[in-house]
């Protein structure tokens, strides 16, 4: 028995100052649309929960059941930080796969403040993710200038190479019409854009973004009932924790595992997100015809693209500046745009990515489609030890 990919969609990224729910729910309705399925069709609902937006948003999925109107249908709602969207589609999958349920709409969307992300309101002396911004003054943007430092000193990268990666994300991006920035930039421009965490600059960190998404799931045999001959399958959802010890810094950790006493893993995190997924899949990244990576920053682009292995450590910058990562390349990267063209918007942004994945699957990508696409990867991560990977086949 395997999940299909029945439908998709999504509300356009932006700064829409409006509830989150309408995000959801348009992105939902689009989804059902392009799936040939009623709302009252939908047996289970997940919702991929947002913080940021009252008690509707802690409990995502009643939220967008009411909204769409009540059916009777079973709910569930999550949150795991940016790996959300993933952790949603698993629970949805697993009820599928168990044979609870033919047919679940998963739905993520966000409504976020201007400016960076800030800590959750109250006083937790317990919590890493308060006391790195308490104690260190520690922004996301200060994590993701450690990354970029780190890989400068290990592979020699340049601020160039992190140029190039905006440069690549932003053609991708401007043919994205649910893209928030749709502008080709310049490696000029980026470099001259204003510096936020040395060496990162304002163009090479993701923005924060109002948005949505959602996918239909079903079971094959619903999807062969309803005439659907070629759908796109969901091949591997990997949800992997990490393996103590670990020993590269993850935010909000300010400090690493030590390896004195137990060696370190054969597989950091960030890969072992991959692994896991692969081979759940049964395929290699050999086999990858496009992938979707966490952008949360261009150079850390780079890092996922070694991380996910599509390249030996230290070559992504290689890959990239021989077009290969690019549209038309051997192993396009990001073909949506990436966060450098949509920026984050926590709960639907696995979500997304599994609806361009979704789309190159299909060849429905327009000028962003990659040829003869019959794998796609996605890759991400989220607080606290939550890994996110998915992939799809024909």
């Amino acid at each position: 028995m395997s999940v299909v990919v029945l439908g998709v969609g999504m509300h356009p990224w932006g700064k829409w100052g409006r509830p989150f729910l309408e995000y959801g729910v348009a992105a939902a309705r689009a989804a059902l649309r392009d799936a040939g399925v009623a709302w009252t069709d939908v047996e289970f609902v997940v919702g991929a929960d947002t913080i940021r937006n009252g008690y509707p948003g802690f409990v995502a999925g009643a939220s967008y059941a009411q909204a769409l109107g009540w059916s009777g249908a079973r709910i569930a709602s999550c949150y795991a930080a940016c790996a959300s969207g993933a952790q949603a589609v698993d629970i949805a999958r697993t009820r599928i796969l168990a044979g609870l349920c033919d047919v679940a709409l998963v739905v993520g969307a966000d409504s976020t403040p201007k400016g960076f992300f800030k800590p959750v309101g109250g006083d937790r002396p317990d919590d890493p993710d308060w006391l790195r911004f308490r104690l260190l003054g520690a922004t996301n943007p200060a994590y993701f200038a450690l990354y970029a430092r780190r890989r400068m000193a290990v592979y020699g990268s340049t601020p160039a190479d992190f140029a190039a990666v905006k440069v690549k994300n932003s053609r991708a991006g401007s043919l994205n019409p649910m893209a928030r920035y749709r502008k080709p930039v310049t490696a000029e421009e980026v470099l001259a854009s204003p510096l936020v965490a040395d060496p990162l600059r304002l163009m090479d960190i993701c923005a924060t973004s109002d948005g949505g998404a959602a996918v239909v799931l079903a079971s094959e045999s619903f999807a062969r009932r309803r005439g659907s001959r070629a759908p796109v399958r969901l091949a591997a959802v990997s949800t992997v924790t990490p393996t103590f010890p670990s020993t590269i810094l993850e935010l909000p950790n300010f400090a690493t595992d030590s390896c004195a006493a137990v060696p370190a893993p054969e597989r950091p995190f960030r890969a072992a997100i991959a692994h896991a997924a692969y081979e759940e899949a049964g395929v290699g990244p050999e086999d990858v015809s496009l992938a979707e990576v966490y952008d949360l920053s261009t150079a850390l682009e780079l890092d996922w693209m070694e991380d996910v292995g599509l390249c030996p450590p230290g070559e992504a910058a290689k890959l990239l500046h021989d077009g290969e990562t690019g549209l038309g390349g051997r192993i396009p990267v990001n073909p949506s745009g990436g966060l450098a063209s949509f920026g984050e918007a926590i709960p639907a942004q696995a979500i997304a990515q599994l609806c361009e994945l979704t789309a190159q699957l299909r060849g429905e990508a327009g000028e962003r489609q990659v040829p003869a696409a019959r794998v796609g990867l996605a890759a991400n991560q989220g607080l606290f030890g939550h890994g996110s990977a998915l992939i799809v086949t024909t």
